[in-house]
């Protein structure tokens, strides 16, 4: 077991990503995560920011999560890759464009080690959206 020296957290890995703090915004989830992961974070709520003008930031599942009468999308990052969770139908619906990425019913992971696709981001949030507004497809 390895235990966090900052809040004392016992963990099965050592030096195992987690949040000794919960963050209160989006902001301060970027702002707690490391230098090198913290512009694509950013560039990524942008991405959906302008897909989703609409939606409101918070953190659910100590995630950032954009909101538009229920949750559109959470997304988080980890030590190799960043999820991102627009919901089961979403990755069905993008099957084919995900197929070079790891997945699971509504999980895609995006790895740090290759270009992000912002294109394909705006494009499941505005599905999404237009999913919401026809009352289908939640989170």
């Amino acid at each position: 077991m390895w235990k966090c020296p900052k809040c004392g957290r016992e963990f099965k890995n050592t030096e195992q990503d987690h949040f000794c703090v919960k963050p209160n915004s989006i902001g301060e989830y970027i702002a707690a995560q490391r230098e090198d992961v913290r512009p694509l974070l950013q560039k990524i709520r942008e991405t959906i920011r302008a897909a989703a003008p609409q939606a409101t930031e918070k953190i659910s599942w100590q995630m950032p999560t954009f909101w538009q009468g229920e949750n559109l999308i959470h997304f988080a990052a980890f030590k190799k890759h960043i999820g991102l969770y627009p919901g089961g139908e979403a990755t069905a619906e993008f099957a084919e464009r995900l197929a070079g990425y790891k997945t699971s019913k509504g999980t895609i992971q995006l790895p740090l080690d290759k270009p992000i696709d912002y294109e394909l981001i705006t494009d499941i949030m505005r599905w999404r959206v237009k999913r919401k507004e026809k009352g289908r497809d939640t989170l």
